[in-house]
């Protein structure tokens, strides 16, 4: 399974819609779960809200600035090793003031897609676009380059 455990509810149509093409690509390959949590102005409240579903059974990976860059190929690679040894992969975005350490102590990774900010719902969409192109590429089907 692949959770997506993220701060934020996503408010503009074109996101959701985005968001849900995705959610259905990717239904095809694995089973999807996205647990949205409400952005608060204080981040321990947030950090409290995401230690309730972040599980030492999973996998996870932090979304960070400061993570480990990855090419589309490389990541699809990355991903297909993880989920021979793990059940869960959980993918954790945090809020506008980021993950605290806590959280990103508890994972086993951090990922950066890039050094820009993006808009939390652009981002999730682009986190789904990419797990997505994985799938493809594992499974040698035609996507575009």
């Amino acid at each position: 399974m692949i959770k997506i455990i993220c701060v934020g509810k996503i408010k503009e149509n074109y996101l959701k819609e985005l968001i849900d093409d995705y959610e259905k690509r990717i239904s095809k390959y694995h089973k999807l779960e996205i647990i949205e949590l409400k952005d608060n102005d204080d981040i321990t409240k947030e950090t409290n809200e995401l230690l309730k579903y972040i599980s030492s059974k999973d996998y996870n990976i932090a979304l960070c600035i400061n993570g480990k860059n990855y090419d589309s190929i490389s990541f699809s690679k990355h991903l297909d090793s993880l989920f021979n040894y793990n059940g869960t992969i959980s993918f954790i975005i945090g809020g506008s003031n980021g993950l605290e350490e806590e959280i990103i102590n508890l994972c086993d990774e951090k990922l950066s897609f890039s050094s820009f900010t993006f808009p939390h719902g652009l981002f999730r969409g682009i986190l789904l676009e990419q797990i997505y192109r994985a799938f493809k590429i594992n499974n040698n089907e035609r996507y575009h380059k």
